[in-house]
């Protein structure tokens, strides 16, 4: 079954003369339990998919189809309620309210859900010990190195069992160290936990996790490869990058 889907998926930002097409007639399906990453020069319109894939951004035509939703049938606050409810954002900024304990901010998208406090710090408390947090969940961000804030943000993200998960650059602002943990968290929360991942990277090391990756160019699809789920080595990732951004 496919978790998320884009048939003919074009972007145009400016008008007129200024006119630049960022995405142009996409079309994109990613399975249940996949990890796929996106990959492409800058300006390839990376980020532009994922960020429509997540309902944070409209099409100029084209549609994107969420399980057995079709975004664009949504008015604001029925989409604000999927965002919430069925998907799951990791950013590179890791986006943390610095008042708050790593608890109470994982917590957030359940209470904003109307769940009773008491339980949503319960299910934070969990989500965190699942990626090896439970020693910190009293910390606030100021307290906790980046990786252990990205840690945050992923049990954030996991917290309400989203359908979909979307990650931009998740080991951008990370030393090499602490991108590895992070990537491996990221491949056990498709093996171990049955999500769905899609994230946007430049990165061969991180790609090299994924189970597919898709290359964009100018706002196409110019190459697909299916990997070995973790397998695969960053050279053969650099490799199939190169051919690309020569041929593609």
């Amino acid at each position: 079954m496919n978790v998320v889907r884009t048939e003919s998926l074009t972007k145009i930002f400016g008008s007129a003369e200024r006119q630049v097409v960022a995405l142009d007639h996409v079309t994109f399906s990613v399975a249940e339990g996949e990890f796929v990453a996106i990959m492409g020069p800058s300006g390839s319109g990376k980020s532009t998919l994922l960020y429509l894939m997540g309902g944070l951004d409209t099409p100029t035509s084209g549609s994107i189809w969420l399980e057995d939703q079709e975004l664009s049938t949504l008015n604001d606050k029925a989409l604000s309620r999927l965002r919430r409810q069925r998907i799951g954002f990791v950013f590179q900024f890791f986006n943390l309210i610095p008042v708050l304990t790593a608890r109470e901010n994982v917590a957030m998208p359940l209470i904003l859900d109307g769940v009773p406090r008491a339980e949503a710090l319960r299910q934070a408390d969990d989500a965190l010990g699942r990626i090896g947090l439970e020693a910190r969940t009293t910390h606030r961000p100021s307290e906790l190195s980046g990786g252990q804030q990205q840690r945050v943000t992923l049990a954030r993200s996991l917290v309400t069992e989203p359908a979909l998960m979307l990650s931009d650059e998740p080991t951008g602002n990370l030393d090499s160290k602490t991108s590895d943990e992070v990537i491996n968290l990221l491949r056990q929360v498709v093996d171990d936990f049955g999500r769905t991942l899609v994230i946007v990277t430049h990165d061969p090391r991180v790609a090299a996790y994924a189970d597919r990756i898709v290359f964009l160019k100018d706002g196409q699809i110019v190459d697909e490869n299916i990997l070995k789920g973790g397998n695969t080595s960053e050279d053969q990732v650099r490799s199939m990058f190169g051919r690309v951004s020569v041929t593609g």
